[in-house]
């Protein structure tokens, strides 16, 4: 049995497969994005392909979260180490959070799992040090400050990479950043944020959500209130879907509901399993949500209780991974909600109470779990420089868990990280370029918006048709 030293010699031995300057490199770029993009739409409700234009065109910020597949099939021309294990396959800083365990204490992650699937670690730290700095452009935060929360991310990556490299397999598994400690490290500045969040979190039930988007019918029944375009019932005059849509020609949707909440119940722990089965179905919707998400099938479902209290289901449309056909690696299994879950149990130290996976009607897959349920995601816009480094030290930290976690090989990572900057640099080098890729990119995006290749539309839009 090799021994940790070992491990770290292993890890620094790859470095002559791979020199950690060669992640500096941006891969093969002179590609036409607009393909690319295109072919992500595939398959969803096309209607709402042009909503997900829409949001991709208020700035080079939301193009970058809103397409992963451009950088995933940037990234696969790029050099790794070799390592493959579980990633989150599209990490950008607006993929972490807050988020509730089922014992209720509130953790801070990576908290979205849709595009999870084992890949190279160095695919997560590079697109995420590049929303670092994308954002910190669109944002108006100073060179000096762009390069800084670069940095940090690399830099905390690499101490917490180091610090589960040298503990055992246990204290890695259970390892986990909660908000109290979030409020230990921020700065003063940043104190502030932490608590709002935690204020925030807190008022984020279910209990609270039902009034907000709920009403009664004639009969006393609760529904879900339509709200063009984010929130629509399939079968109602305001349908969004296709005209030609096959759901539209599923005759009684409770019929295929009850079938989809059988198989997923199934998913769940056989105690999760009982506290389920006192929920019962009042009504399901379509709802709208996020940038690259946009036009994909998500549902929510409302359940209650014996008393009426709520219980919001969001099952929402698991696609093969966009990283999926740019890697050589075959999963265990061929249901994608399955694969997110799995990817997410392996990722996070604890997962929501009800996260399980299904299929729907037409035999797509899907994963479950709570809406909105204490998730907070943070609001960069008020962030000033000391709180937007602190948050980039936090999504450093939190990814550099993850991998250990899902990875089990912290410390061949770190040996080849190593101790110096070089990892640092090469990154913040491959960050500039790809900022300038992407604003390009969004450049020729935009002008296929213009020139009528693509169509988008605002949620503006969309409610102007529905409302005279």
């Amino acid at each position: 049995m090799s021994t940790l030293n070992d491990r770290f010699k292993q890890g620094k031995a790859a470095r002559k497969k791979c020199p950690r300057s060669a992640h500096a490199a941006l891969g093969k770029v002179n590609r036409n994005p607009i393909p690319l993009i295109k072919a992500s739409s595939e398959g969803r409700v096309q209607s709402l392909v042009a909503l997900r234009y829409g949001r991709m065109l208020v700035s080079p910020f939301t193009f970058y979260r809103g397409n992963a597949l451009l950088q995933a099939h940037d990234l696969s021309t790029t050099s790794n180490m070799g390592l493959v294990s579980p990633i989150c396959g599209d990490c950008h800083l607006m993929n972490f959070g807050g988020f509730a365990t089922p014992e209720r204490n509130l953790l801070f992650s990576v908290n979205d799992f849709d595009e999870t699937h084992p890949g190279p670690w160095e695919w997560d730290l590079k697109r995420l040090v590049a929303s670092f700095l994308v954002a910190a452009r669109d944002l108006r935060h100073s060179d000096s400050v762009a390069e800084t929360v670069c940095r940090e991310v690399m830099r905390t990556y690499q101490d917490a990479l180091l610090e589960c490299a040298e503990q055992s397999a246990l204290d890695t598994w259970y390892g986990s950043i909660d908000f109290e400690d979030l409020r230990s490290q921020a700065s003063k500045s940043a104190l502030e944020h932490v608590d709002r969040a935690i204020a925030k979190a807190e008022r984020r039930n279910h209990a609270e959500l039902l009034p907000k988007i709920t009403d009664r019918d004639a009969k006393g029944r609760l529904i879900i209130r339509d709200d063009l375009p984010e929130i629509f019932h399939l079968h109602g005059s305001s349908t969004l879907l296709d005209a030609d849509d096959d759901w539209l020609r599923l005759p009684d949707w409770r019929k295929y509901l009850n079938k989809c909440v059988r198989e997923y119940r199934a998913t769940l722990q056989a105690d999760r399993r009982e506290l389920f089965s006192r929920f019962h179905i009042h009504d399901l919707a379509f709802k709208v949500v996020g940038v690259g998400s946009v036009g994909t099938r998500c549902l929510v479902g409302l359940f209650t209780d014996d008393q009426e209290s709520p219980l919001f289901l969001q099952f929402k449309e698991a696609r093969r991974s966009v990283i999926a056909d740019y890697l050589d690696t075959r999963l265990r299994t061929k249901h994608q909600g399955q694969r997110v879950v799995e990817g997410q149990r392996l990722m996070q130290s604890a997962s929501d109470l009800f996260l399980g996976w299904t299929t729907g009607p037409s035999g797509r897959h899907f994963y479950v779990r709570q809406l909105r349920d204490m998730k907070i995601s943070a609001e960069l816009e008020v962030f000033d420089d000391q709180t937007f480094c602190d948050y980039a030290r936090a999504c450093g930290r939190a990814l550099a868990h993850a991998h250990a976690k899902a990875s089990g090989c912290a410390p061949f990572i770190s040996g080849y990280i190593g101790k110096s900057d070089a990892l640092a640099d090469a990154l913040f080098q491959y960050a500039q370029g790809y900022a300038k890729q992407n604003e390009d990119d969004f450049e020729r995006f935009q002008h296929a918006c213009r020139t009528g290749r693509l169509q988008a539309r605002t949620e503006a839009d969309f409610a102007a048709d529905h409302h005279p």
